[in-house]
């Protein structure tokens, strides 16, 4: 019997990235990486939190990865701001270009799933001065930036620059053999979507938000795509972005996509 691929799970202990590890656990060697209740325990809002956690990584799958999901992130309610576009943005990058050799070495078919947010797209953040540091890798600039706005404005922001790094990578990441896709989840029934709520600057917005099909939705269903897009059946699926919320942004942005 050959032996089950590799997965690396960020923010592996708890919602989003909880429902990923169990959903991929049967099929996979899983190694999580998270604050605690993981395999490799690391803080990825510092540079040297996430230099640990690309040699916590590298010491558990050795010298080949199958597949990667990076599911860390703060949601819009968490001080200081800056702390979320860290971890947003940077405690993805950082794995995504760190661990890419050994993602070239995971098998025949080396696949990696960012989690984005269909709030990415909100706000007209295509030269937003957070934005522009975040994807110039300006992690100094990015910082002030961030903690002269707001925890949401750092959130969305995050987000958004995450996207378009996924999309900035799929060129070269493609002709290295490793597809790269994004998932953007709307509100999902996790531990920061209720942070949010009981944050009295935009709890009222989270719970406003309408969202066609009636209702928020579960960590299951966003791992059910993450595992689709990892697998096989999507094999030429590559350098995409997949809105995954009930409907949420196209009735905000019908005329966009």
């Amino acid at each position: 019997m050959s032996a089950r691929p590799t997965v690396v799970v960020t923010g592996s202990a708890s919602g989003i990235g909880a429902a990923v590890r169990r959903c991929l656990e049967a099929d996979h060697r899983v190694v999580g990486v998270d604050l605690r209740n993981a395999e490799v325990i690391a803080d990825l809002a510092s540079a040297e939190g996430r230099a640990a956690a690309c040699a916590g990584v590298r010491a558990a799958a050795g010298t080949a990865l199958d597949r990667l999901v990076l599911c860390a992130g703060l949601g819009a309610h968490v001080d200081p701001p800056s702390r979320v576009a860290a971890v947003n943005y940077f405690g993805a990058v950082d794995l995504l270009d760190g661990l890419l050799d050994l993602l070239r070495g995971g098998g025949d078919a080396p696949a990696v799933v960012v989690v984005c947010s269909n709030s990415a797209q909100m706000l007209p953040l295509d030269d937003d001065p957070l934005v522009r540091a975040l994807l110039a890798h300006d992690e100094a600039e990015a910082m002030r930036v961030a903690d002269a706005g707001t925890p949401p404005h750092a959130y969305m922001a995050s987000k958004h620059a995450l996207g378009r790094a996924v999309r900035r990578r799929a060129g070269a990441w493609g002709r290295a053999g490793v597809r790269l896709n994004a998932v953007a989840p709307g509100p999902v029934e996790t531990p920061l979507l209720q942070g949010g709520r009981d944050d009295p600057r935009i709890g009222d917005a989270i719970r406003a938000l309408s969202v066609p099909l009636g209702r928020t939705g579960r960590p299951e269903e966003i791992a059910t795509l993450v595992a689709f897009l990892l697998g096989a059946d999507a094999s030429w699926i590559h350098g995409a972005v997949y809105y995954i919320d009930g409907g949420n942004d196209a009735e905000i942005r019908p005329d966009r996509f």
